[in-house]
């Protein structure tokens, strides 16, 4: 054997077992990096399809965990598309990521009490459809949710709530009038969830979305979280 040619050899398979470990001769670039098994939805009907399925993983426990590894971190920190964007409560039981099964760089997640909107919160959820494309916008309104508990009775009982707090409550007076309107065995659930429509309504219908949404490539989800199973209630806007 040619002792150039063994060396030669020997040296291409040495730096191929280091590209593999991640040779620090040869830096990754984030256009050689996989984001994810699959391709990122573009679709108002893709991307709700993926929250649903990840949520599936949650309830039953079988999750993937996708794109939470380093090469996902360089790919991402660079430039981000994620696919939606949820408007979540602040509640430590209900973090969109988890129980959707996502990852980094995958939603655009803004976490107020009671899902209370502003013009800073509307701005924020605006974000991602009007810069980037996101296809799909959720409200994620929770079972047994103290900062619309509290809302309620606040209102219910004409007690005010210390600082800040108050603007929660005001900002909830809406779903509090509608739940009073409607009635039913448990107003805070029925207010929790005239919330979440209200918020979905009032998003699908402004002066900025309204147009993405006619056009077909935005949808506004009205969702529901229960903190017993882990399963995500579709209560308005499911794209067909």
């Amino acid at each position: 054997m040619d002792r150039a040619g063994g060396l030669g050899r020997r040296a291409l398979l040495a730096c191929g077992t280091l590209a593999l470990a991640g040779c620090s001769s040869l830096k990754a670039t984030p256009a050689a990096l996989t984001a994810s098994p699959t391709m990122r939805p573009t679709t108002p009907t893709a991307a709700f399809a993926r929250l649903m399925e990840g949520n599936e993983r949650w309830v039953s426990g079988d999750l993937q965990h996708p794109d939470r590894d380093p090469n996902r971190r360089q790919l991402v920190a660079h430039e981000q598309e994620p696919f939606g964007a949820v408007l979540s409560c602040i509640d430590s039981r209900v973090p969109p990521e988890l129980l959707f099964d996502t990852g980094l760089g995958d939603l655009y997640v803004m976490r107020t009490g009671g899902e209370a909107v502003g013009p800073v919160v509307t701005g924020s959820v605006e974000y991602g459809p009007m810069t980037s494309g996101t296809p799909l916008i959720v409200v994620l309104g929770h079972q047994r949710c103290g900062a619309v508990k509290a809302a309620y009775e606040s209102l219910r009982y004409g007690k005010s709530l210390p600082g800040n707090l108050q603007s929660i409550v005001k900002a909830l007076q809406p779903a509090y009038k509608q739940a009073v309107k409607e009635g039913g065995a448990d107003p805070v659930e029925t207010m929790a969830r005239a919330q979440v429509e209200l918020t979905a309504t009032d998003l699908r219908s402004n002066q900025d979305l309204a147009p993405l949404v006619g056009k077909g490539v935005l949808a506004v989800v009205g969702a529901y979280y229960s903190l017993d199973t882990g399963k995500v209630e579709v209560l308005t806007g499911a794209p067909a």
